[in-house]
């Protein structure tokens, strides 16, 4: 079973756990900027993702992983991100790292 784990600089980050896998990344860039950051991962069972607010007050949440929509193969998590850069009238792509 396979989340997409997703990060905005200067927002929050999503943490990977012990009993997940980081399988791809990927940048989303939008007009030449980074705006997110992907992780598709593939979980081991049910975990509790860390989700941490940057900042000043830098907030922490673990939430459990039932919460996230989950993919039964890969190729289903990456055809849902493909569907961000998909609109060719957008300048926006995702760079696999």
């Amino acid at each position: 079973m396979y989340v997409i784990l997703t990060s905005k600089p200067g927002q929050f980050r999503t943490e990977l756990v012990a009993g997940m896998q980081a399988i791809e990344a990927y940048d989303y860039v939008f007009c030449g900027r980074k705006r997110a950051h992907f992780v598709i991962a593939e979980l081991e069972g049910e975990v509790r993702i860390r989700i941490v607010e940057e900042g000043a007050r830098a907030v922490v949440n673990d939430v459990p992983s039932k919460f996230l929509p989950h993919f039964a193969t890969l190729e289903q998590a990456r055809a849902e991100l493909r569907q961000l850069a998909g609109n060719g009238a957008l300048d926006a792509a995702l760079v696999r790292l």
